[in-house]
């Protein structure tokens, strides 16, 4: 959905591929590959070309305030296998 976000406001802004590209400091394959939605350009130059085509705010959805919100005390617990409790059994 980025990919085809991507393309059609960079068509809508009467943004050609060249500018784009510059803007990004991507390669004009890389802008294809980000416009066509593929999976194996990085995040980060999706959320470039978001940013920079000023649709961020509508295509990433707000992340919720109990992610950084919640009391520091809380920890994950380690696995007995990362405590070391288990090496009798490993091999």
């Amino acid at each position: 959905m980025w990919g085809k976000c991507i393309h059609a406001q960079r068509l809508q802004q009467r943004i050609t591929a060249a500018d784009l590209c510059t803007r990004l400091g991507v390669s004009r394959t890389t802008l294809r590959r980000l416009e066509q939605g593929d999976p194996s350009a990085g995040v980060g130059a999706y959320l470039s070309a978001l940013l920079t085509l000023g649709v961020a705010d509508q295509a990433i959805p707000p992340l919720v305030p109990e992610l950084w919100q919640r009391s520091q005390g809380q920890r994950v617990k380690l696995s007995k296998h990362e405590k070391g409790e288990d090496d009798a059994e490993y091999f």
